[in-house]
This record gives C-alpha cells, structure tokens and sequence, in this order.
C-alpha cells in the first residue's frame, strides 16, 4: 500500500464517524423534542409551545415556578445557569420527583426528561 492509500482510508473512516455522530446528535435531538412536548402536555399546556425558541423556556419556567417571566434571568450571566439548575430542581419536584431524581437529572438529561414524559410521573404543580 502506498501513503495515499492510508490517507484515503483514513478520510473514509473520518467520514464514518462524522456520519455516525451527526445521526448520534439527530436521534438525541428528535427525543428530547419528543419528550418536551408530551412534558408539556402533561402539565396541561399544548404541546406545540415546546417547538417555539424562548417562548418554550418562558412556559417551562411557568411550568416549573409559576411564573414563567422568571426565564428572563436566564439573560444574566452567571445567574443563568444558576437560574436554570433552580428550575430544573423545581420542575422535578413539580412532576412530585425527589432529590435522587433531581441529581439524576443534572449528569443524564435527556433520560430524565423521558422518564418524566413517558412515565408515571403526574404534574401536581409548583413546589
């Protein structure tokens, strides 16, 4: 085999993974979509909300607090991802999910917010 054969290998096993990682990001975005909206709708809000930018964040924070003009925090920084933390605590505890849950939720998202759409979770409000 000659150099340019491994280089043309190498593209092509490059190429493969490049594939496989945006398929990867695809599969995980349409789930997290997916789950949104069935969040929503569990709450007692139409699903479509959860499709629309910012205003999906300014519902979850209705959903979460009560007040969903809270989402404006989320444009201060640093107060942000504090603010952001707080309300993934408060929708938890809004599905009636404890601490362990909340932690669960902090290293493995996505697989929350499934076991919160699809599961036996019940809205029961603000905490």
């Amino acid at each position: 085999m000659s150099y340019s054969d491994y280089n043309s290998v190498a593209d092509g096993v490059a190429a493969g993974m490049a594939g496989a990682y945006v398929i990867g990001g695809l599969i995980v975005a349409v789930l997290t979509i997916i789950a949104d909206w069935k969040i929503f709708e569990k709450a007692g809000e139409a699903g479509w909300k959860s499709l629309i930018p910012f205003y999906n964040l300014y519902i979850m924070f209705k959903i979460a607090w009560g007040n969903g003009w809270l989402a404006l925090l989320l444009l201060v920084p640093c107060v942000g991802s504090v603010f952001m933390i707080i309300m993934n605590y408060k929708l938890v505890k809004a599905f009636g999910q404890g601490i362990g849950f909340f932690i669960l939720s902090i290293f493995f998202p996505n697989i929350t917010w499934l076991i919160l759409a699809f599961g036996d979770s019940q809205y029961i409000g603000p905490q």
